[in-house]
């Protein structure tokens, strides 16, 4: 097994967060100990719970006045997931596809949305079956080919979503030369990047131009499969009150207890991210050489078709890829039942291995024409690689292969 090993450790990027201090930001950003009445000078940050505030005097609170506006709990975590991302901003939801909502409910009736035609399930689902009752279109574009992206934008367009790599096929797009065709059609153009799978560690879409970097905080940022919360980072300050106006007016605000766990996640986010990144590589290569694997699609592997743009854009790759098995249906599921470590669920980016079929499962709602459309079959597997012994889940995958 040392061959698969060695083969991810010169594939991927060993000091892929040294430079940016990712781990220090992630340790200390957010917080300052101070003298806590009481307590003393706490060194990990109290968690408030209040959902109001006394005021100085009516209408005049000392900072917030409730807790849809934010807390302290909720600040901090706000000030990490913004230093992290090397934003200015930053708000938190009660999930990612609340995030997700409250960013296109800042648009108006008749407004255009184009999005990435490989998206989360649930990313589809919003803009095919909420966002239409309120008179916002949104449309897919394959915005790999840059010539189609150019031609897709409408005078109506007020917003391009990507979300790179995809889910679940693990396809790239250019964020950079993405913003700057539709910063040129229009500069007021909101461009969004779900940048979930990969986090700060390894890509920030702020720095290629990208209005907002969104985030299901749900999956690596938390990493313990246990908080349902979202994120968006910002720069720009006057879009950063519009989210905010409709977070605030809606109620899709987080809660300071799933905010204090995210905290708590976010102090091991590198030590976590560079375990995922090398046990993926190595799953990935073992898969890549059996004779039972169709096809693995893995943007860190010399084979994937966009590698060399994987490596300029981002600085590596977490737990995620994915593969398509050569078996009929009724083999894909001994393949899954023989499986001992990795367990059959929905979700990603927890310290566990987690495996799904997208086709039956998180991409159920896509129509089945798209998901023809993206070679989203029934014996595509998507994998998210957790934080076991790379070998022990080599073994768990090769041993369920021979069922089959």
């Amino acid at each position: 097994y040392n061959k698969f090993l060695n083969r991810a450790r010169e594939l991927i990027n060993d000091e892929s967060l040294a430079s940016t201090e990712l781990s220090t930001i992630a340790t200390h950003a957010g917080y300052e100990p101070f003298d806590y009445p009481g307590v003393g000078y706490p060194v990990v940050p109290p968690i408030s719970f209040s959902t109001t505030f006394r005021q100085k005097e009516p209408a005049k609170p000392f900072k917030s006045d409730y807790l849809r506006c934010g807390n302290s709990t909720i600040d901090n975590l706000q000030d990490i997931l913004a230093s992290l991302d090397g934003g200015k901003h930053c708000l938190t939801f009660a999930s990612g596809c609340a995030t997700t909502t409250a960013i296109c409910q800042t648009l108006n009736a008749g407004d255009h949305i184009l999005f990435y035609h490989d998206v989360y399930g649930g990313t589809n689902r919003i803009f095919r079956k909420i966002l239409p009752k309120s008179n916002i279109s949104a449309s897919p574009v394959d915005a790999r080919d840059l010539d189609v992206l150019k031609a897709a934008f409408k005078p109506e367009t007020k917003l391009l979503w990507l979300e790179t790599p995809s889910n679940p096929t693990m396809t790239i797009v250019d964020i950079a030369e993405a913003v700057k065709i539709a910063k040129e059609y229009n500069k007021d153009i909101i461009v969004v990047v779900d940048n979930t799978f990969l986090t700060p560690c390894f890509q920030r879409p702020l720095h290629l131009g990208a209005d907002i970097s969104m985030y299901s905080l749900t999956k690596y940022m938390n990493g313990h499969t246990d908080v349902l919360m979202g994120a968006a980072v910002f720069n720009d300050e006057e879009l950063y009150e519009r989210v905010h106006f409709q977070q605030y007016a809606a109620g899709a605000t987080a809660a300071p207890f799933e905010c204090y766990m995210v905290i708590r996640s976010l102090r091991t986010l590198t030590c976590r991210m560079r375990t995922h990144q090398f046990n993926g590589m190595s799953v990935a290569v073992f898969l890549e050489q059996h004779p039972k694997i169709e096809k693995v699609l893995h943007p860190y592997l010399p084979s994937h078709p966009q590698h060399e743009l994987a490596k300029k854009q981002t600085t590596g790759n977490s737990g995620m890829l994915s593969f398509y098995l050569k078996a009929s249906t009724e083999q894909c599921n001994v393949f899954l039942n023989a499986l001992k470590i990795i367990c059959l669920a929905e979700s990603l980016g927890g310290y566990e291995s987690l495996i799904e079929i997208p086709f039956l499962m998180t991409h159920a709602s896509v129509p089945l024409e798209e998901r023809e459309k993206l070679e989203i079959t029934e014996n595509l597997f998507r994998l998210s690689v957790g934080l076991e012994d790379p070998v022990s889940l080599i073994k768990d995958l090769e041993q369920a292969l021979e069922k089959i």
